[in-house]
């Protein structure tokens, strides 16, 4: 999916115990308007850049991702903490709402 000529990126930074890392994945991505996720070490170190579409997650393609859970959660034994970096998609009209409140 292409950006619309009326949106824009927004990038969040956040911080998530290794145990709910897959649950805060599956939750993130099901919302439509992630387009990319990068799980780092707490050091900085990219561990996995996940691609997503527009609603990959949504209406049970979950099982399109599972492979790419199971590592997730492997990866979540051996961490006690990983930084999420969230890259979604904001329309315009979504922005403003953001800002008035």
């Amino acid at each position: 999916m292409k950006p619309s000529s009326d949106s824009r990126t927004v990038t969040e930074e956040i911080v998530v115990a290794g145990g709910e890392l897959v649950e805060f994945v599956k939750r993130i991505s099901a919302q439509g308007n992630v387009r990319r996720l990068i799980i780092k070490k707490a050091d900085g170190e990219i561990l996995l850049e996940i691609p997503l579409t527009a609603g990959a997650v949504v209406g049970g393609a979950l099982v399109v991702m599972a492979p790419v859970l199971a590592a997730l959660g492997a990866m979540a034994a051996l961490l006690a903490q990983v930084k999420l970096v969230v890259e979604r998609e904001q329309s315009e009209e979504e922005e403003t709402k953001d800002i008035e409140g």
